[in-house]
């Protein structure tokens, strides 16, 4: 009875399987009834140990997941249209954020001196291509950075006056981008502005002297420009939001009849506060984009910057899949959109004239 209880207590405890296991380890004999060699069995055993390895080793070849670098002077509160546009056009080269790419953003919060940086930071990252943006100083800051990562502009100036490409169809370097022309189109837009306000005669120019690139721009083009036209042109200089509202204090003493704003990534931060100035101080203004327009500004005339960005995000997509900055044409803005928010200029007393009204590729009302 007692070697039956036994049997009867251990059977269960010891499957076929497991006796085979043992048979194997205990005896060198595969169940078969042929014993196993040493050597083979010394494989067999490191074979099963090294399967569990296996899934990592398999993870471990993946190719690491690219990374742009997003360097800008602003600060993400200002970008968010433009950061939509530019993962647009990852995605149109099909790159996703955080699917199968990553963008690390460096942004600079209006301090021109933390560039450089921002930047040697996302070089010893080595990341696989760099987006600079904000002011052209940030570009150059990139460039000076490295000569090997690609680097992507947004510049609203000629990039080869710029030295940042050597030609427009072949940029020769590790820099190329877009170019929009903002700080070319003043001529054109102080005559809308004198279209929509024809009794006008003293206008204010905001420049930041900050971005010492636009600002030698806008000053060789906005003065003549104006006396084209009959005006009277004063600069005011604005690099912080207290000196726009000193400058906007100064009406008070010299009135205005307009305003005008030069292209700068820091009016950009700042656009819902010159549009309130404007309308506190019931000045019709012209602004550089249709952002300042959508938030209530009377109107703009300049290239779609977020079309910009958007093909910015195309440029960096083939980049990563294999194409040479040295190779990709500089993109020029071929489409320049006049926008006019009629509400605006019913609040301002203004009667928009039929030209302009034909001419806006759109009309906000």
């Amino acid at each position: 009875m007692g070697g039956s209880a036994e049997r009867l207590l251990v059977a269960p405890r010891t499957s076929q399987s497991f006796r085979a296991r043992l048979r194997v380890r205990e005896t060198g004999c595969t169940g078969w009834g042929e014993p196993m060699p040493a050597l083979r069995r010394r494989a067999f055993i490191s074979l099963l140990g090294g399967a569990a390895a296996w899934p990592l080793a398999a993870r471990a070849q993946q190719p690491a997941m690219p990374v742009i670098g997003f360097l800008d002077l602003r600060s993400p509160q200002a970008m968010g249209s433009r950061l939509r546009a530019f993962r647009q056009g990852l995605a149109d080269t099909g790159y996703v954020e955080g699917d199968n790419v990553t963008i690390v953003y460096r942004w600079a919060e209006n301090n021109i001196e933390r560039v450089p940086e921002l930047a040697a930071d996302l070089v010893r990252r080595q990341v696989n291509v760099i987006f600079a943006g904000g002011s052209v100083n940030v570009v150059l800051a990139a460039k000076t950075a490295t000569t090997t990562i690609p680097i992507l502009f947004n510049v609203p100036e000629d990039p080869v006056r710029l030295g940042l490409v050597t030609s427009l169809a072949r940029p020769g370097g590790n820099l190329t981008g877009i170019n929009f022309f903002s700080g070319e189109l003043i001529a054109k837009q102080l005559a809308f502005l004198h279209e929509m306000v024809p009794r006008a005669a003293r206008v204010v120019l905001f420049v930041n002297p900050a971005n010492i690139r636009n600002l030698g721009a806008t000053e060789r083009e906005a003065p003549p420009s104006a006396r084209a036209l009959g005006l009277e042109l004063k600069m005011l200089r604005a690099s912080t939001a207290q000196e726009i509202d000193a400058g906007f204090a100064t009406f008070a003493g010299e009135p205005a009849d307009a305003l005008f704003l030069a292209v700068d990534g820091f009016f950009a931060i700042r656009r819902a506060q010159f549009v309130q100035q404007a309308a506190h101080n019931r000045l019709p203004a012209l602004y550089p984009d249709r952002e300042y327009v959508e938030m209530g500004g009377l109107m703009s005339y300049g290239s779609n910057v977020a079309e910009g960005f958007r093909q910015a995000g195309v440029y960096a997509g083939r980049i990563l899949k294999g194409a040479k900055p040295a190779d990709l044409p500089v993109v020029q803005s071929s489409k320049y959109e006049l926008v006019i928010n009629h509400q605006t200029a019913r609040i301002l007393g203004l009667t928009v004239p039929q030209t302009l009204l034909v001419a806006a590729d759109e009309v906000i009302e």
